[in-house]
């Protein structure tokens, strides 16, 4: 994207894509909206579908653009409509059909890498890096069966922290996993909001929606969020106000596959459950079972996977215990 200009700018809704260029393999392009409001203020990026099977993000993205008056706007919008378009096209879960790789996983990306490392080098250079705030949208992917609820990054940089808490609260999604562990290298940040979080830029990862479906409530539901962050940024007037408390998962724990096969789920997501219950049975593909994953504590079920095919050392479940406030 060029350069943008100065604050006497035309109020406008620009469609663009960044291109990718093709290298070792296929190249690609990024669909941005760029929203610039009447009046100064603060840009806000918001990115859909670093992971492509995640679809509400997408669709809310779709559906905000509708809603957008430059004219009662502060500041812009970057929207990100579908950054891992290989993925989205290919319809695949976690990793791209054309280099295998978890685009979330390789920011802040290379100029001469892989596609999901060229696509995450644009969107640090022509997204992040122009932007004062990040959020970045996602959901349960196609396999993953999931509440809604939000990551809080906890960087030990007190004005940061109280940025992304602030952005949390405005959002509105009530749970709150509170992550104390991503990277502080920015050439090594690896997520897409901690590329923003390293760079200065406070930002937050939202998951609302599961299972590669795109049900209004969970679409909705994040429009809805980034109205409220555009209130509590003062881009707009108004939207919903800011939660009055959260309920904080603290801490919080993957649990992976031991083994490939067949997986039965046995624990569903949004209930609470104690140490040592069991999540998941995995069966070899003649039925018998080979492995039980099991809660590693008394928590609540945030995701599990709620379909067949399994990979040793893949997710099966995430689970948080819950909290009324963050711990010290």
């Amino acid at each position: 994207m060029a350069p943008e200009p100065g604050l006497r700018q035309l109020a406008a809704i620009e469609s663009r894509i960044i291109e990718v260029p093709a290298a070792e393999d296929a190249g690609t392009g990024i669909p941005v909206t760029i929203v610039r409001g009447a009046r100064p203020g603060p840009t806000l990026a918001v990115i859909a579908g670093n992971h492509g099977y995640e679809y509400p993000p997408i669709l809310a993205l779709q559906r905000l653009r509708g809603q957008m008056d430059p004219a009662e706007l502060s500041g812009r919008i970057l929207m990100v409509h579908a950054a891992n378009m290989p993925s989205f096209l290919g319809r695949t879960v976690y990793f791209s059909p054309v280099d295998g790789k978890d685009l979330n996983r390789v920011y802040p990306g290379r100029i001469d890498g892989t596609v999901s490392e060229r696509i995450a080098y644009a969107i640090t250079a022509e997204v992040i890096e122009k932007a004062d705030y990040v959020l970045d949208l996602h959901c349960g992917d196609g396999n993953e069966w999931l509440r809604p609820y939000v990551y809080q990054n906890v960087t030990g940089n007190a004005a940061m922290d109280k940025a992304i808490a602030r952005l949390v609260m405005a959002f509105g999604i009530d749970h709150v996993v509170v992550d104390r562990g991503r990277p502080a290298d920015p050439a090594r940040s690896l997520y897409c909001s901690t590329t923003a979080i390293t760079r200065g830029k406070p930002a937050m990862t939202v998951e609302s929606g599961s299972l590669g479906m795109s049900d209004e409530e969970s679409v909705e539901r994040i429009v809805t969020g980034i109205h409220g962050v555009l209130r509590e940024l003062h881009m707009k007037e108004g939207g919903p106000e800011p939660l009055a408390r959260a309920v904080y998962l603290e801490p919080t724990e993957v649990v992976t596959s031991p083994e490939t096969g067949i997986l039965y789920a046995q624990a569903e997501c949004g209930q609470t459950v104690p140490k040592g219950a069991l999540l998941a049975h995995i069966t070899d593909f003649f039925g018998k079972t080979v492995a039980e994953v099991r809660s590693p504590f008394d928590g609540l079920v945030l995701y599990i996977v709620a379909t067949p095919p399994i990979t040793k050392g893949q997710p099966v479940a995430c689970i948080g215990v819950p909290r009324t406030a963050p711990r010290p």
